[in-house]
């Protein structure tokens, strides 16, 4: 929804990873949905969820309807697929258990992703349908609970599964690729105080490691 602007704000790096200002407003919980969606490069696939987001939004307000957009950071879990562009933890994860060569892409290895257990998504989902609300927008994701840089998930995954990942590095990042990303998910738990997360990242791989069978996953 955001596009790159994340990557406009007041970034510090660290030895593992990026991290925003101390002194900045996102800092205690991540960003928040106040940041503006506007002229920033989204690619084509981003544009098109922004649209689905407004009219979300347009037919919540104009017609008065219980709607919500759900504002996502990485969705993952054991059921993951892992794939080079899609599932960050699970094919990272496979990498490291079968040897498969890795590739990371600029920002030194350091950039950050919040993500989310597929449970504690749902779960989200489940208490929005029990008191919905009109025209709602939430940030989703696993916020300061659940983040990591992809040196930290690295070492995570290699000290789980007890074996070293093969990969390489180069300087060139990819187009509109975050540098760091945190949901603030601030707004959905005062909306619906029954609702918290179950995972953190640690747990996360872990449930990846166990259930997932990698040797049968081209």
């Amino acid at each position: 929804m955001y596009g790159d602007q994340p990557n406009y704000l007041p970034l510090v790096e660290l030895g593992t990873r990026w991290e925003i200002d101390g002194s900045h407003l996102y800092y205690k919980n991540g960003i928040d949905e106040s940041m503006s969606v506007d002229q920033t490069r989204h690619s084509l696939f981003g544009a098109s969820k922004l649209a689905a987001d407004i009219l979300v939004q347009e037919y919540g307000r104009y017609f008065n309807m219980k709607t919500v957009s759900f504002r996502g950071g990485c969705l993952t879990g054991p059921g993951h697929s892992p794939t080079v562009l899609h599932g960050f933890l699970a094919y990272l994860m496979k990498c490291v258990v079968t040897g498969k060569h890795y590739s990371i892409y600029g920002y030194k290895g350091k950039q950050v992703r919040d993500n989310i257990h597929s449970y504690d998504l749902v779960n989200a989902f489940w208490h929005f349908y029990q008191k919905p609300r009109i025209g709602e927008v939430y940030n989703i994701g696993g916020g300061r609970q659940s983040n990591c840089s992809m040196l930290e998930a690295i070492e995570m995954c290699e000290e789980i599964a007890g074996k070293k990942l093969n990969y390489s590095y180069t300087e060139t990042n990819r187009i509109g690729d975050h540098i760091w990303w945190i949901s603030d998910t601030t707004k959905f738990k005062s909306h619906y105080p029954g609702w918290d997360y179950t995972y953190n990242i640690k747990d996360i791989l872990i449930e990846i490691f166990k259930k997932s069978n990698f040797t049968q996953i081209q």
